[in-house]
């Protein structure tokens, strides 16, 4: 049995629709981060880093969302999540859920946690200033040719779908008028109409 530890509006969204999509025996638990457990002795056991998602196995703990999602495809194969007979296409999957992960997400941080990358109070409004525009620029880019739809890889649904659905949530918090970008818009709609999706957004309480 995989556990999921998981805290509401985060990025561990995805691990938990991937999860679903899998078919996967899996439970859930909910890190809460008002309460800042995140940071306590109990949760820092599983995961030092102090953030979610983190997927229990039988193995060891698996942190960071592109290898939790890797590792769902890989264990599931029969789900078809991704090209696992394809190392090109692997790699190109891997390339766009890293972009995600390293520009996509920490662009979308700095609107509220600008203490991670300075201390100085105006260095955290100006931060929080460029969210619209750098967050924008990202999804630009994906609008522009990374989507290629109807799904993030084209025809076939993968563990990027999941992971971009739940980023481009985000995009009314940030200051991005998702209305600028039709072809990631309609992948959201359309993502949030999927069982598995629906399952996942009403265990988290986000229906």
């Amino acid at each position: 049995m995989l556990t999921l530890y998981y805290a509401t509006n985060t990025c561990a969204l995805a691990s938990h629709i991937a999860l679903e999509e899998a078919g996967a025996a899996f439970e859930t638990r909910w890190v809460d981060f008002g309460a800042a457990e995140q940071t306590k002795s109990e949760y820092l056991k599983i995961n030092p880093k102090g953030r979610v998602p983190a997927l229990v196995t039988g193995r060891g703990v698996l942190t960071e969302t592109p290898a939790i999602l890797a590792y769902i495809a890989q264990s599931y194969p029969k789900a078809g999540l991704a090209p696992l007979d394809d190392p090109f296409a692997f790699a190109e999957l891997q390339a766009f859920m890293s972009y995600l992960c390293a520009t996509v997400h920490v662009a979308h941080a700095h609107r509220a946690r600008g203490y991670r990358w300075a201390d100085d109070p105006a260095a955290f409004e100006a931060m929080k200033k460029k969210v619209p525009q750098s967050v924008g620029a990202c999804f630009a880019l994906i609008e522009g040719g990374m989507l290629r739809g109807p799904w993030v890889m084209g025809h076939a649904y993968t563990i990027a779908d999941p992971y971009l659905f739940t980023l481009a949530r985000w995009m009314e918090v940030d200051g991005v008028d998702p209305n600028a970008f039709p072809r990631v818009l309609d992948h959201r709609d359309r993502m949030a109409e999927r069982p598995a999706v629906r399952r996942a957004l009403e265990s988290e309480g986000l229906a």
